[in-house]
């Protein structure tokens, strides 16, 4: 269970400065490795972990060349960071197990869905009238794909996503709420990865879309009739409301929460725990929330918050008072 540095290098390119016949047999963290472990740095700020790491070998930028050499072997990257999330899958491939059944026996697939021969669908999974799953796509255990909803190729399902529950559509009525019955399905492009326990409402008269290459974390909540653009990412906890438009290769923090009917622009990156109360039409970092404290300074500043309106009225008047006294 290891792989030569030389190995590596012939299969990822990068400069190898070092025995390309030391044998890596974990990759670890910086402060964690050991002789036999390969880590990298991506930020000038662990230079002090680089220095004190006892790792075999650590990849790093060209900037980096000088205080890498001091210590030992190491593999030159223009990313380390991407280098090493290639070195991940490289490192995957040549350990995985010998795949298991391509249709897990306890899988429920509707005779009326279409699986692509080379889609995998894991144990307790249920592929519902309608739907369509394609090629080289994964469903881990637990996932439902409701009826009619389509999952394009090579994408990533983990345990317990729901693709396809009703949107949350109620018309109010003496009291009461009267369902919206949601016609439309979800429909997900080429390369998405969908995190656990996450769940994509299906649209209430049109599609609900994640176009190509969307990640998602775990814990998700999307919204019906939601459109994601290509290559967008969220983390862990994120809700988006309903009819929400997201551009492509935009980042919402964990926690986020995006409402209804708004747009964001493509390149759009949205803090943690950001609250979205606007659309937002030009690309840039954008931050929502209030900051942490003490309880105790919290409140006073909870309760000046709520005075600002009358200050700002006071003022208002004080200055019309004052322009009012120039002007006589």
């Amino acid at each position: 269970m290891a792989l030569r540095l030389g190995a590596i290098v012939e299969a990822l390119g990068g400069e190898l400065q070092g025995d390309p016949g030391l044998s890596i047999a974990r990759l670890v963290p910086l402060q964690d490795a050991g002789p036999d472990g390969l880590s990298f740095l991506s930020h000038p700020k662990y230079l002090k972990e680089l220095a004190a790491s006892r790792a075999g070998c650590v990849i790093v930028s060209p900037a980096l060349r000088e205080q890498a050499a001091a210590r030992g072997a190491f593999i030159v990257a223009a990313d380390p960071y991407l280098y090493f999330a290639r070195l991940t899958q490289l490192w995957k491939r040549e350990h995985a197990r010998p795949d298991g059944v391509r249709i897990h026996p306890s899988a429920v697939i509707d005779p009326e869905a279409r699986v692509d021969p080379t889609a995998r669908i894991g144990a307790l999974c249920v592929v519902e009238r309608g739907a369509r799953i394609g090629a080289g796509t994964v469903l881990k255990s637990r996932v439902t794909v409701s009826e009619d909803c389509v999952i394009g190729a090579r994408c990533l399902l983990h345990p317990g996503v729901v693709i396809g529950a009703d949107g949350f559509g109620l018309a109010p009525h003496e009291g009461a709420w009267v369902k919206i019955e949601q016609l439309g399905a979800v429909r997900i492009g080429d390369d998405v990865e969908i995190g656990a326990n996450t769940c994509i409402d299906r649209g209430a008269l049109e599609d609900t879309v994640l176009e190509d290459g969307v990640k998602l974390d775990n814990l998700i909540q999307i919204g019906h009739n939601v459109r994601i653009g290509k290559h967008t990412a969220m983390a862990g906890c994120v809700g988006v409301a309903g009819s929400a438009v997201i551009g492509a290769h935009c980042t919402v923090g964990g926690g986020a929460i995006v409402l209804g009917h708004l747009a964001l622009a493509d390149g759009v990156h949205i803090s943690a725990a950001s609250v979205v109360t606007r659309s937002i039409h030009k690309p840039g970092h954008y931050t929502g929330m209030f900051p942490i404290d003490d309880n105790a300074a919290w409140e006073k500043n909870a309760a000046t918050l709520k005075q600002l309106h009358g200050l700002r009225e006071r003022l208002k008047a004080l200055e019309k008072t004052t322009m009012q006294d120039k002007n006589s």
